[in-house]
């Protein structure tokens, strides 16, 4: 969830849409398009249908990456990236991470958070129909994808502050750290491969940790 001033700031930044109706998701923009709904409810006094649309390979004249809002399948709002979108009785926050959408929540006046659901066609709404019919594949996928993370973190850790015990005052006060882990540019290149397939599927599903997640990026 946002803070106070962070939801302030986010919602300066927006800007009125211009009316577009909302295009349909395409069959080759599972990496590069986000697309998630918020579904109508008369009781909480939200009348119509939301959509938030984040194409993560198109930015505005400023080089920032946008959330449009959509209303009742008609663009009503955008702002940039991290972007806070008030509606009826509550607000639609939307963050990324480099690897996708890290949030995308319906947050109530009363603090309930509800995820929006992703389109079908979508990698992130596949990824959701996988976790509800093969819930059990899904869980493994899940820990594999962690794995993927901390393996690489774990053995780039060594090396990390090697290179960082070379700095001039570190190593005249310190000494040079020597890393046990002798790594060749290839192995490198698998570690950092890895720990990005692993980010991706999380973001795939929305998951993200302030730790784990931040040292991957």
């Amino acid at each position: 969830m946002f803070d106070e001033w962070r939801r302030r700031r986010a919602i300066q930044r927006i800007k009125l849409g211009d009316g577009r109706p909302l295009k349909r998701f395409r069959w080759w923009q599972p990496l590069s398009r986000s697309l998630f709904y918020l579904p109508a409810d008369a009781g909480a006094g939200r009348p119509v249908e939301y959509a938030v649309d984040v194409n993560h390979m198109k930015s505005n004249e400023n080089l920032d990456t946008e959330a449009h809002l959509y209303r009742d399948g008609r663009r009503f709002e955008r702002a940039r990236l991290p972007a806070v979108f008030p509606i009826e009785g509550g607000a639609i926050e939307v963050e990324t991470s480099a690897f996708g959408l890290r949030r995308c929540h319906f947050v109530a006046d009363d603090g309930t958070e509800q995820q929006l659901v992703p389109d079908p066609r979508s990698a992130e709404g596949r990824r959701a129909r996988l976790d509800r019919e093969h819930p059990l594949l899904s869980r493994w996928i899940g820990v594999i994808s962690l794995v993927l993370i901390v393996v690489p973190l774990i053995l780039g850790l060594p090396q990390t502050v090697e290179s960082l015990s070379r700095f001039p005052p570190l190593a005249e006060r310190f000494g040079v750290f020597e890393s046990p882990i002798d790594a060749s540019a290839w192995f490198n290149i698998a570690l950092a491969v890895s720990a990005t397939v692993g980010s991706t599927e999380r973001a795939l599903r929305l998951r993200y940790n302030r730790w784990l997640d931040t040292l991957a990026d």
